[in-house]
């Protein structure tokens, strides 16, 4: 007897270009896309010129904001169901919370002062962020620290949880955080796994054998959408290890994965996904660090593509 080992592919197809943005305005990269509940999307670029890019659902330019408040390491954004939009910046170790229209309103971390490394105390580097139904703000404090934060809707340090290591509660790389109702969803990086919290910080389960974990997005059919990071040098060049999108259901069953076991720019690869958002229709948008990947790399380095949208089919 032979075990199927094929994976359900998503229904998705890549379109060929999509985003309208103004002449001269670049991205340099994406490390960070969030949707809002009127499939408004937020992009969180790495140019500092302009660092959150808003676009309507037609992928048409709305605003930037944020000029000379972020470094050239912006990790992370979102549109929360609280109406404001979180972004986290870990050139600066800080997470900031401003209105839809770029008001500034809450600055979370001592901008440029970090935590001593590995001490737990935040921040050092946080990478994403959460807002919970009673408005905790939840910090994914992830490449100097080992750590998960919970605040008050005002900024206020509430608890934290986690250390270095490969036991379960502990983190090899926080990277990514998400909400399901009552469970925060981590994503632990280097570890190649998802752990699954309370939202006082107790273990409830985990999800293992996911390549690099990157973005976390639940989407309306309530499966958890995740991008997974390519990138283990020992592995260089080998086919099918991450570059690819994954869908999981609530149980942590693989639903379906997108992508192409080569990496590409083209519609239906990827280089580096690292940000992930589903809007109300089911559309999937991927953001890239695709320049610090690869495109840094090249002689002469250049600009790669680094936001796709993949349009539900089925």
């Amino acid at each position: 007897m032979t075990t199927d080992l094929r994976t359900p592919t998503l229904p998705l197809d890549c379109l060929a270009r999509w985003g309208d943005l103004p002449a001269g305005m670049t991205l340099v990269e994406t490390p960070g896309v969030s949707v809002a509940a009127d499939d408004t999307v937020y992009l969180l670029t790495r140019n500092p010129a302009n660092p959150v890019i808003v676009l309507d659902a037609d992928g048409a330019f709305l605003r930037t904001f944020g000029a000379g408040t972020f470094t050239n390491r912006t990790h992370a954004i979102l549109a929360a169901h609280d109406g404001f939009i979180y972004c986290a910046d870990d050139g600066s170790h800080t997470i900031t919370k401003w209105t839809p229209q770029g008001e500034l309103l809450l600055t979370i971390g001592t901008p440029h002062e970090p935590a001593p490394r590995f001490s737990g105390e935040p921040f050092n580097r946080p990478t994403d962020m959460a807002v919970a139904e009673d408005g905790a703000i939840f910090i994914s404090d992830g490449y100097g620290n080992a750590r998960v934060h919970k605040y008050s809707p005002r900024g206020e340090h509430l608890l934290s949880w986690g250390a270095p290591g490969i036991d379960p509660g502990q983190f090899l790389c926080p990277h990514n955080i998400a909400l399901r109702g009552d469970r925060l969803y981590v994503a632990d990086r280097e570890a190649h796994r998802v752990q699954i919290f309370d939202l006082d910080g107790g273990l409830v389960t985990m999800w293992n054998n996911v390549h690099r974990p990157c973005g976390l997005s639940v989407g309306p059919d309530d499966n958890v959408y995740i991008g997974e990071l390519n990138g283990v040098p020992l592995m260089e060049g080998a086919l099918g290890i991450g570059h690819r999108v994954s869908a999981y259901d609530a149980s942590g069953t693989l639903q379906g994965r997108y992508g192409d076991p080569e990496e590409g720019s083209e519609p239906g690869r990827f280089i580096a996904p690292h940000a992930i958002a589903v809007d109300s229709r089911g559309d999937v948008y991927v953001g890239e660090v695709s320049y610090t990947i690869r495109g840094s790399l090249l002689d002469p380095p250049r600009e790669l593509p680094s936001l796709k949208k993949l349009r539900r089919t089925g």
